[in-house]
């Protein structure tokens, strides 16, 4: 079987659940080819496995100190160019094309009667799982952005709906965390960060930003991002504060890492995660960048790791399975694996 796999490059939770499942799709008789989207090449890090890969430019966010700007959004994208490249992709040698919320090979694909299926935590919202009301225009993007004959939606809970337990790597939490916050907040200013986290100088503080250097002012560090790092800062800390982006939020609750959340102020994605980690009652919300909340926070217990099963395991299995059983079949026998 040969594999086109696009992956959305804006953010990194579409390339962490591609990382995820890339190793199970290689212990099987496959050729994978990549294509990725939504920022420049080199601004991508950390990607000799998947190698010789594409970049197009693709759709992308617009964001201005943690708030989404959809008419810069609109203003900016190509999509003269996003045509254009949707009809140039070949796809004669391909058996499968999988999008993780990337167009282009979704839309080629579906235009060229190639067989697709659509894996994303977008996929999720098809469905009846927490969402918030209005966001007319984000709602109908997300129906149209990445079409596939089948859809594979991934989210914290079922909710009692066809979908899938996080795609994440399956990792053993630590025994014992130490005193570490990780701060990851990709959308807002660095400048703001600092001068938010400056007065809790009894804790120590691990920021991840886009940064070449690492920096340290006193009790808080600054990284530059790399999967590596991350994961072992994210593995032993003892709590997180960042947006409320899917993949880092379904980590931290497998680890059992108290969060601390402010979403991208108007995305749609990120307040309907909020919805749903309210009312499993796993996470702290704020809007603002507020220094009571975060001492508040700071004085809260440590949460309790969750046993997701191995779904990129079953995903993988599931994918290259010339009888694939239905969706619904699927998630039943991947949830049947959590109490």
């Amino acid at each position: 079987m040969k594999i086109l796999y696009g992956v959305q490059g804006t953010g990194n939770g579409h390339i962490a659940r591609t990382r995820a499942l890339l190793p199970y799709l290689r212990r099987t008789d496959v050729e994978i080819d990549f294509v990725f989207s939504g920022r420049k090449k080199e601004n991508y890090f950390d990607m000799d496995e998947f190698g010789e890969y594409k970049v197009f430019t693709g759709l992308t966010f617009v964001t201005e100190n943690g708030s989404l700007k959809p008419f810069r959004t609109v203003k900016q994208n190509n999509f003269l160019e996003l045509i254009k490249n949707i009809r140039s992709l070949d796809l004669k040698t391909y058996d499968l094309v999988i999008s993780d919320f990337e167009p282009i090979t979704a839309w080629a694909a579906k235009i060229k009667g190639c067989p697709s299926i659509s894996l994303s935590h977008q996929s999720a919202f098809f469905y009846d799982v927490p969402k918030v009301g209005g966001n007319f225009i984000s709602k109908l993007i997300m129906r149209i952005f990445s079409p596939g004959d089948y859809k594979l939606g991934f989210h914290y809970h079922h909710f009692n709906q066809p979908v899938l337990p996080p795609l994440i790597r399956k990792v053993r939490p630590a025994e014992h965390s130490n005193d570490k916050i990780v701060v990851y907040m990709g959308f807002e200013s660095i400048e703001e960060i600092i001068e938010l986290l400056k007065p809790f100088k009894e804790i120590q503080f691990e920021i991840f930003a886009n940064t070449k250097f690492q920096q340290k002012l006193h009790n808080i560090t600054i990284n530059p991002i790399s999967v590596e790092k991350f994961h072992h800062e994210l593995k032993y800390c003892k709590g997180v504060i960042a947006n409320a982006g899917f993949e880092l939020s379904s980590e931290c609750l497998m680890y059992g890492k108290k969060m601390l959340l402010k979403p991208l102020t108007g995305q749609y994605e990120q307040l309907c995660n909020l919805k749903a980690l309210k009312k499993l009652n796993k996470a702290t919300i704020m809007t603002s960048l507020d220094k009571q909340v975060i001492k508040s926070w700071l004085e809260q217990p440590e949460g309790k790791p969750i046993a997701f099963p191995d779904t990129a395991e079953y995903v993988a299995n599931w994918i290259i399975d010339p009888k694939r059983c239905s969706v619904e079949e699927l998630s039943r026998k991947v949830w049947s694996q959590i109490s």
